[in-house]
């Protein structure tokens, strides 16, 4: 077999499992439907990472806004004895936070919603 072939194979192969491991939900966040969502987030807390700009556009009625951008700087504002439902625009960040808040934080409850905000149809607050 050539050197190229075989450098090839492993960067495929590198490639393939940085892809797997980047999209593959961790098994201390619990993927929620909306109606799952809605079941219990009143009783967490809600946190929407988009950025500031999204949430004034939009958000879930009673979320608190912390952008993933300020994530590390305000983990001490995430209390980890109180469930935790995560969310943002599409999926991905929630999932990244989500990851965060577990690191840092040491929170055990951690849920986000399916599709993000953009597939919610639940009540929504605009900052007028």
């Amino acid at each position: 077999m050539e050197l190229q072939t075989i450098i090839l194979i492993v960067l495929t192969v590198a490639l393939l499992t940085f892809t797997v491991v980047r999209l593959r939900t961790p098994n201390y966040l619990k993927t929620l439907s909306q109606d799952e969502f809605i079941k219990g987030y009143r009783k967490a807390q809600l946190i929407d990472v988009r950025e500031t700009r999204e949430f004034e556009g939009g958000h879930i009625l009673g979320a608190r806004n912390i952008p993933m951008s300020q994530l590390r700087q305000r983990q001490n504002e995430i209390r980890k004895d109180q469930p935790v439902y995560i969310y943002c625009q599409s999926g991905a960040r929630s999932k990244q936070a989500a990851k965060l808040i577990k690191k840092k934080r040491g929170a055990e409850d951690i849920s986000h919603l399916k599709g993000g905000f953009r597939k919610w149809t639940g009540k929504v607050k605009k900052k007028k």
